[in-house]
């Protein structure tokens, strides 16, 4: 492998000699990662292209591959890259990559081909394809990940995205992910306090604690995942975290009780749920009832009553019978939830899933992803409405270039639209929640 023996260089003014182009599709893992491979390429002298037109020398496809649209995605936007950028390297990493890494491997024009336990190595063969110019794939078998790479980067964005744990050891009936990741593993207490000091040094205020299941943080290094969120709250100038995705039984009531009465966690949860009908959870070998389910919201909305509660909800996955999913419905709409992000199931090939034998057509999957996002739209309008009238903290983001608006997110995560001053991005300051629009934002008064 190579030591950076072979050195990127830049001509005498300073500039790059190489522009990278991304592409990420995904979770906000991936993007965390894809911003943390960015960093790493311009700190050698690779600079992300800065316009739409600018032709890069270098393609990086950072994949996904939790349903077979996600599959027909990745493959789309590497075949349009080669073909907008012929001359340019063309780098695939991601789950995709790590699920079919011999089929990307087949596509002409692409050069690399990384799996995830080598995506944190991007610069290295990078500079070893620039040193040779010879093809590489290279894909480690899921059973063989152990490396945990590191990741806290914001790319373009005001809040930072800091990666705590990676892997899955769940195997649900319908999920690759645990094909694609790897067994579960973390980072170190220590390691992660250090990257949200250095976050904060650099001017940071929001941390978004990521991960594929972070509530099994720590089972390689025997900590805990409740000690990391305590360890973390006490760094300063970091003013705000947020949970990203737990599974609700790994959502114990004492991080819940905790998290109520801590400095900088926000009252703003996403846990995922998928089945709102025991019988269908049985059926994708979850690890919980939806009695459970409701316990966990329950005591959130007793602890914090003005937080937001986004829930993952999976339909007309095989075994959903026009009853489990009317009893699905029915429980997630008594639950007082405030956002559901809702996705149709998709065959995966090799998972336990295809062994149900009762298929959900996909016109019916529609229409009753359709019906969960109505559900969905009017529980976060209810939310918001209650909100209205009300003073709440927002930290505003930087706003596109030239926008006479900028945006921003409360505490409890309502987006909000100020009129744009410079001087407030990056900041947290209180503001009055007045009109609600069509695209559920809030103007302020």
């Amino acid at each position: 492998m190579c030591n950076f023996a072979v050195q990127f260089v830049k001509d005498v003014a300073g500039e790059a000699l190489h522009r990278v182009k991304f592409v990420t599709l995904g979770c906000k893992l991936n993007f965390s990662e894809s911003a943390t491979i960015g960093q790493q390429l311009q700190e050698r002298g690779i600079a992300r292209v800065a316009q739409s037109g600018e032709i890069p020398d270098i393609c990086v496809v950072n994949t996904c591959s939790v349903t077979s649209l996600a599959d027909r995605k990745c493959r789309q936007h590497i075949r349009s890259l080669i073909k907008r950028y012929p001359e340019a390297l063309v780098v695939v990493t991601g789950c995709y990559a790590q699920l079919q890494g011999k089929s990307i491997s087949e596509i002409e024009g692409v050069d690399i081909v990384l799996g995830n336990e080598q995506k944190g190595e991007v610069v290295e063969y990078i500079a070893q394809w620039l040193s040779d110019r010879k093809k590489s794939v290279v894909v480690t078998p899921h059973k063989d990940i152990r490396r945990f790479s590191p990741s806290c980067e914001c790319g373009d964005r005001t809040r930072y995205f800091l990666k705590v744990q990676d892997g899955c050891d769940y195997y649900c009936s319908y999920c690759t992910i645990p094909l694609a990741r790897g067994r579960s593993r973390s980072g170190t207490i220590a390691s992660l306090v250090a990257q949200a000091e250095d976050v904060a040094s650099r001017g940071g205020k929001e941390i978004v604690i990521t991960g594929v299941n972070i509530g099994d943080f720590g089972k390689n290094t025997g900590e805990q995942f409740l000690d990391l969120l305590k360890a973390l709250d006490r760094v300063e100038g970091i003013e705000r975290y947020r949970i990203s995705s737990i599974e609700p039984d790994l959502l114990d009531d004492e991080v819940i009780d905790w998290c109520a009465g801590s400095r900088a966690f926000m009252p703003h949860y996403h846990i995922p749920l998928q089945s709102g009908s025991d019988e269908v959870l049985k059926l994708m070998r979850r690890h919980y009832t939806r009695d459970l389910f409701a316990r966990k919201v329950e005591r959130i909305h007793q602890v914090m009553p003005h937080a937001f509660i986004g829930v993952d909800v999976m339909v007309g996955t095989r075994g959903e019978t026009p009853e489990c999913f009317e009893d699905s419905l029915q429980f997630i709409a008594s639950l007082g939830v405030q956002h559901l992000h809702v996705f149709p199931y998709s065959e995966r090939p090799g998972t336990m899933a295809l062994r149900i034998p009762y298929i959900v057509p996909k016109s019916v999957r529609d229409e009753r992803v359709a019906r969960m996002m109505e559900l969905s739209d009017r529980q976060q309008r209810e939310f918001i409405e209650r909100q209205l009238g009300t003073e709440r903290p927002v930290l505003f983001e930087q706003p596109p270039h030239g926008s006479k608006v900028m945006h921003g997110y409360t505490d409890n995560y309502i987006r909000v639209n100020a009129p744009c001053h410079e001087e407030l991005v990056n900041t947290v300051v209180p503001v009055r929640l007045g009109n609600l629009n069509d695209d559920l934002s809030v103007d302020i008064i």
